[in-house]
């Protein structure tokens, strides 16, 4: 049997996504899945060790938020207009969003990382 016959059949293992919703419409879809090679970069990200010289804890911890929602969010529907799934306009809306709408992602981050991987300290 050939290399090609051995790999036709095997569909890729695929996590479930996880949805949250809040009371303004808003639906927020992310990922089940994070490699090892993620988790290992958002560690550093979360120290600060990817940033410039003279950057503050502040700017480490913004980019760790916009880090992680680029590796998990899949997409996001915001009072019923249509979802962004694009990871670049995904990241404009987040960098665009009013301080109740990036709290409500935080928050989403957080719950969603502590059920699925405990081991990823959320922003």
């Amino acid at each position: 049997m050939g290399r090609r016959q051995r790999q036709r059949g095997h569909a890729a293992v695929q996590a479930e996504s996880a949805e949250y919703r809040d009371t303004s419409g808003n639906t927020l879809v992310l990922r089940g899945a994070l490699t090892a090679s993620t988790r290992a970069s958002y560690a550093r990200v979360a120290r600060g060790s990817d940033l410039p010289p003279g950057a503050s804890r502040e700017d480490a911890w913004q980019r760790a938020v916009e880090f992680l929602f680029e590796r998990l969010a899949v997409s996001w529907t915001i009072a019923g207009a249509p979802a962004l799934s694009a990871q670049r306009e995904l990241l404009g809306r987040l960098r665009a969003a009013s301080p109740e709408e990036r709290s409500w992602v935080r928050n989403c981050l957080r719950e969603h990382c502590a059920e699925h991987f405990p081991d990823v300290d959320a922003p």
